[in-house]
C-alpha cells in the first residue's frame, strides 16, 4: 500500500471536533489522534509522510510552543492548522504557522476547504519524501552531482573510468552546463584526489597576463614583479590543473603550455630555474576545437595533447528529468540562507521551467532561482519570479489519441523504409494490404502510381 493510498492524518487538539473527524473518514483519512506531546511521542508513526491538523483554539498557549515546534519541522508531516481567528493567535503560534504550515483555517471551518488543504499539505509532505528518497542516488553520483537521467548516467560512468587514468582530459559542452563540476568529479575520484585542485579561466585572464598567471614569475621580471609568485601550473603540483575554456587560449600561451606538456617542467617568467611539476591536466571547452584546428586557431599539437581522453557534458536541455530535480536542489540550498520562508514552486512555475530552453544551461536556472527567491511573495515562486512566460495550459493526449499517433509514424516510417512498397510495409507491420490501405485512408495518406508502377506517398 502506498502514501496516497493510506493517506494518514495526524490530528492534534485538546478536544477534537466530532463531525470534522467524521467528515475527513469519509474522506479517506486514517485520523491519528494526540491530545499532547506525550502522546504524540508514543504514536507508533512512520517516517512516511503524512498530513497534520493542530487545533489551536483548543487549550494551546505559547507555553507549549518548545515542546511542540519540533513536530511541525518534521519534512514527512504537512500540516494545517485551525485558529479562532488570525488576529487571537498570539506571536509565537503565528511565528510557527508562517514557517512551518502549509495552510490555515477559523472556526467555525469549512470542512471541506479543510479537506483541500489537508489533501495539498500531504502532497507537499510526499514530494519532500521523494526528494530525500533520493538523496541517496545523488550522493552517490560523483562529487555531489545531481542527476537521473540517461546523459548524465552516461557522463557519470564516464567519469568514472576515466579517473583511474593521469592521462589528460577534454570535457566538451556548452557555456554554464557544469563542466568544472565534471573536473573536480575526476579529480577527487582519482589517485590525486588527495592534491590540490587548481582551476584556470583562460577566457576570463587577459592575454598578457595569462602566462605569468599559468607560470608564475621571479621578483624583478616586470614592472611591478615586487616578488617571487609561483603560478598555477607549479600551485597544482600533487594535484589537478583545470583549464577552462581553453578553446579561447591565445596562441602564444598555447606554445608555452605544450611546452611544458611535452617536457613536464616550467621556468617562471625571469627566471633560468627549471622546475619539475607531476600535475594532471583536464580542460574544458565550449568550442569546437577540431574546428578552431582547421581554422589555425588553435594548435593541433596541442589539441591532441589535451585531448587524450574525452568525455561530454551534456547542456540542460537535453537532460529529460533532471531540470525540476535541479531546480529543487538550488532552492533546498538558497533556502538555508533566507531571511524568509521559501515553501516552493507553484504548479505553474513547475510548467515554465519544463517549458523553456535553458540557453545559459544550469548556470541561468541558478541566476533565475536566485531572483525568484528574493522576489517571490508568500513564499510561493510563481513564473514572474522567474522571469519565465507562464505556459499555455494544454490538454494531455487521451490514449486514443497516443494510440493514433503511434500508428501513423509507425506506418510513415515504414513507408520511408521501403521506398512505398506496400507489399514489403505490410508484411513488417504484420497487417494485410487491405488493412493497410484502409489505415492508410483513416490517417488521410493518399497514393498514387508513379510512372514506373511505384506507388507514391501523398500528404
Amino acid at each position: 500500500m502506498n502514501a496516497y493510498e493510506s493517506r494518514p492524518l495526524l490530528y492534534l487538539s485538546r478536544q477534537h471536533d466530532a463531525a470534522l473527524c467524521r467528515f475527513l473518514t469519509q474522506q479517506g483519512w486514517k485520523l491519528l489522534f494526540a491530545r499532547s506531546r506525550e502522546e504524540l511521542d508514543r504514536l507508533p508513526l512512520s517516517h512516511q509522510p503524512m498530513a497534520g491538523l493542530w487545533d489551536l483554539h483548543n487549550g494551546f498557549d505559547e507555553d507549549d510552543l518548545d515542546a511542540y515546534e519540533p513536530w511541525f519541522g518534521l519534512g514527512h508531516i504537512g500540516w494545517v492548522g485551525l485558529v479562532s481567528s488570525l488576529d487571537s493567535v498570539p506571536a509565537g503560534p503565528r511565528r510557527l504557522l508562517g514557517m512551518h504550515f502549509a495552510d490555515y483555517h477559523t472556526q467555525p471551518c469549512d470542512m471541506e476547504a479543510v479537506a483541500r488543504s489537508l489533501g495539498h499539505a500531504f502532497g507537499m509532505a510526499h514530494l519532500r519524501h521523494a526528494n530525500a528518497s533520493t538523496a541517496g542516488l545523488r550522493s552517490s553520483a560523483p562529487h555531489g552531482m545531481i542527476g537521473r537521467c540517461d546523459a548524465m548516467q552516461d557522463l557519470f560512468r564516464a567519469i568514472g573510468k576515466v579517473a583511474k587514468w593521469d592521462a589528460p582530459v577534454l570535457i566538451a559542452g556548452e557555456s554554464g552546463s557544469g563542466k568544472e563540476l565534471a573536473a573536480q568529479a575526476i579529480h577527487s575520484a582519482s589517485r590525486r584526489g588527495s592534491g590540490p585542485f587548481v582551476a584556470v579561466n583562460c577566457a576570463a585572464i587577459p592575454p598578457t597576463l595569462l602566462l605569468s598567471e599559468l607560470f608564475g614569475y621571479e621578483r624583478g621580471a616586470f614592472t611591478g614583479a615586487l616578488k617571487r609568485k609561483p603560478g598555477r601550473i607549479e600551485m597544482a603540483h600533487g594535484g589537478t590543473l583545470f583549464l577552462d575554456e581553453i578553446g579561447d587560449m591565445p596562441l602564444e600561451s598555447q606554445t608555452s603550455l605544450l611546452r611544458f606538456l611535452e617536457t613536464g617542467r616550467i621556468e617562471r617568467l625571469g627566471g633560468t630555474e627549471s622546475i619539475s611539476i607531476d600535475a594532471r591536466i583536464v580542460s574544458a571547452t565550449h568550442v569546437d576545437l577540431e574546428a578552431a584546428v582547421a581554422a589555425e586557431r588553435f594548435r593541433s599539437d596541442l589539441y591532441h595533447r589535451l585531448c587524450v581522453l574525452r568525455v561530454k557534458q551534456p547542456p540542460l536541455r537535453e537532460r529529460d528529468g533532471d531540470i525540476i530535480l535541479l531546480a529543487e536542489h538550488i532552492l533546498n540550498d538558497i533556502r538555508k540562507q533566507s531571511p524568509d520562508r521559501i515553501k516552493g514552486f507553484s504548479p505553474a512555475a513547475i510548467r515554465a521551467i519544463n517549458a523553456h530552453s535553458w540557453p545559459g544551461n544550469v548556470r541561468e536556472l541558478l541566476n533565475r532561482i536566485r531572483h525568484a527567491a528574493a522576489m517571490c511573495e508568500n513564499g510561493v515562486v510563481n513564473p514572474a519570479d522567474l522571469d519565465l512566460e507562464p505556459p499555455a495550459e494544454t490538454r494531455p493526449l487521451t490514449l486514443a489519441e497516443i494510440r493514433e499517433a503511434a500508428e501513423l509514424h509507425a506506418i510513415k516510417a515504414a513507408l520511408q523504409r521501403h521506398h512505398e512498397r506496400l507489399i514489403d510495409v505490410a508484411e513488417e507491420l504484420g497487417i494485410s494490404r487491405v488493412t493497410l490501405f484502409r489505415m492508410m485512408r483513416e490517417h488521410r495518406l493518399q497514393v498514387r502510381k508513379g510512372e514506373l508502377g511505384m506507388v507514391c506517398l501523398q500528404g
